[in-house]
C-alpha cells in the first residue's frame, strides 16, 4: 500500500467520484488515479466502490471505512512533515483559512497584517464558505483552521477556542426616519423592512430568536450570506439592515450605524482546526494574533 494510492482514493470521494477532478487536484492523468485506485482494492482483496459499468458512482460500505482511515493516515503524514518543516523551513508554508465572507472581509485584515510583519514569506490562502461547509473542510484538513460564528462548538473532532465576543448594528441611509429614534427598540424595528443575514449565517439564527421571544413579527424583505450585499440593497432603499458591527466602514459615509448591542445578545465568533493536526508555528502564532489583535469597532476581547 502506498501514499499515493490513499491520496488517490480520498481524492475521489471528495471530487463525487469524478476521476478527472480527482486526476486535477493530484496533478495526475486519468490513468494513474485509475491505477492507483484498483491496485488498492487489489491489495485490500475488497470491493471499495459502488459501480455503474466502467463508471464509478459511490463508495461501500467497506469503502467508508478504508477512506476514514485514509485521512488520519495521510492527515498523520503531514503532521510528520510538518513537525520537520518547523525546525528545517520554520518562515516557509502555507496558511489555508477557512472562514465566511463577514470576517474575511472586516476581522482578518488588521490580523493577517500583523502576521506578516512576523512572517513575511508564509503564503496565505482565504476559503470562503459557509460554517457548516468549514467544518466539513476543517475535519478533512483542506484548510488548517476555520473562523465564523456558528457550528464550530458544535462539531466533533475539532479543537475549538474562543476568539472574540461581537454584535450587531443597525445601518440605514441618511435621512432615513429611523435614525431620529432613541434608544431603539425591537418594536421600532419592526415598523420597516428589514434587510439581515440568512440563517445559519453571522447570528441570524439568534437574531430572529430574540424578536419572537417578544412575539414581535420583524419585516424581513431579504437576506444575504453577504454583509456588502446587505449594504448594498439598504442603498437602493429595500429596508434597513441589521449588520455585524465591525463592518462599519469609513466607506459607509452615506449610511448611518446605531448600536444594537442593547437590544441583541452578543455572539461569540471561534477559531477551530483538526484536533488530531499538529500546528505549525506560525499556525499557533496566527491563532494568538486571532485571540489578541482584533479589537476593531463592535468587537469585545476574550483577555
Amino acid at each position: 500500500m502506498e501514499l499515493r494510492q490513499l491520496r488517490s482514493l480520498v481524492a475521489l470521494t471528495e471530487t463525487g467520484f469524478n476521476v478527472t477532478q480527482a486526476a486535477e487536484r493530484l496533478h495526475l492523468v486519468q490513468s494513474a488515479v485509475s491505477q492507483h485506485l484498483s491496485r488498492l482494492e487489489e491489495e485490500l482483496g475488497v470491493v471499495l466502490f459502488e459501480r455503474q459499468g466502467k463508471r464509478l458512482i459511490g463508495i461501500t460500505a467497506t469503502g467508508k471505512q478504508v477512506v476514514n482511515y485514509a485521512r488520519k493516515t495521510l492527515a498523520n503524514t503531514e503532521n510528520i512533515l510538518a513537525i520537520g518543516r518547523d525546525f528545517s523551513e520554520e518562515s516557509l508554508g502555507t496558511l489555508r483559512i477557512g472562514t465566511t465572507h463577514a470576517q474575511a472581509c472586516y476581522v482578518l485584515p488588521s490580523v493577517l497584517r500583523m502576521f506578516r510583519k512576523t512572517y513575511p514569506d508564509i503564503i496565505v490562502q482565504i476559503h470562503q464558505s459557509n460554517p457548516k461547509q468549514l467544518v466539513e473542510m476543517t475535519i478533512n484538513n483542506t484548510v488548517d483552521i476555520s473562523i465564523c460564528t456558528e457550528a464550530l462548538a458544535d462539531a466533533p473532532g475539532l479543537k475549538t477556542l474562543n476568539c472574540y465576543r461581537w454584535n450587531r448594528s443597525l445601518i440605514a441611509p441618511q435621512g432615513h426616519p429611523i435614525n431620529d429614534l432613541h434608544p431603539l427598540t425591537l418594536e421600532a424595528l419592526c415598523e420597516y423592512p428589514l434587510i439581515s443575514y440568512l440563517s445559519g449565517f453571522t447570528g441570524a439564527n439568534h437574531l430572529r430568536k430574540t424578536f419572537a421571544r417578544l412575539g414581535l413579527k420583524p419585516k424581513v424583505v431579504l437576506s444575504a450570506a453577504d454583509t456588502d450585499v446587505i449594504k448594498t440593497y439598504v442603498r437602493e432603499g429595500f429596508g434597513i439592515g441589521i449588520v455585524v458591527s465591525s463592518a462599519n466602514s469609513s466607506m459607509d459615509a452615506d449610511l448611518e450605524a446605531q448600536d444594537l448591542s442593547r437590544l441583541f445578545p452578543w455572539e461569540t465568533t471561534r477559531v477551530a482546526y483538526n484536533q488530531d493536526k499538529y500546528l505549525r508555528h506560525y499556525e499557533s502564532h496566527f491563532i494568538s494574533l486571532l485571540q489578541t489583535g482584533v479589537a476593531n469597532n463592535g468587537i469585545s476581547l476574550f483577555t
